[in-house]
């Protein structure tokens, strides 16, 4: 079941000035892995973390570091959720959170589509499409890893 979707648009170049100027933004928002990113990367993972917060409804006190930005080998996009993120997903009943990106000049874009799924239907992406189940799916230890 749908439980949310959230959206979020960065520009590029404003999101470059802003990174250039405040070098400790970078630090805050982002994991040392998101950090060695280009710009371009950067900025549509800001707009990620921000789409992931609306659909979490935004409320005081998440950690952006608890939400990465991680990319598949097959060049999907998927979300490492710990902490402070793991523990509002739950607490409104979401275990599972797409992920989709874009970047054209001037613009990145990002949309998040949260959803519940029952426990059967987590069993059936473990047995017919392991690396879906892989990507993005909250559960119990996930904020414990990393």
């Amino acid at each position: 079941m749908i439980m949310g979707i959230g959206v979020d648009t960065v520009n590029i170049e404003r999101f470059e000035r802003i990174i250039t100027e405040t070098p400790a933004f970078v630090r805050r928002i982002f994991t040392p892995n998101e950090r060695s990113r280009n710009v371009r990367s950067q900025a549509v993972r800001f707009a990620a973390k921000e789409a992931v917060a609306k659909v979490l409804g935004a409320p005081a006190g998440l950690n952006w570091q608890d939400c990465e930005v991680a990319t598949a080998e097959s060049g999907q996009p998927y979300l490492i959720i710990r902490g402070t993120i793991a523990d509002r997903a739950r607490e409104l009943g979401i275990n599972r959170i797409h992920l989709s990106l874009t970047h054209d000049e001037p613009m990145a874009i990002a949309i998040a589509t949260a959803e519940y799924l029952s426990d059967a239907e987590l069993e059936h992406l473990r047995k017919f499409n392991p690396e879906s189940h892989r990507l993005s799916v909250i559960t119990e230890t996930s904020a414990d890893e990393g």
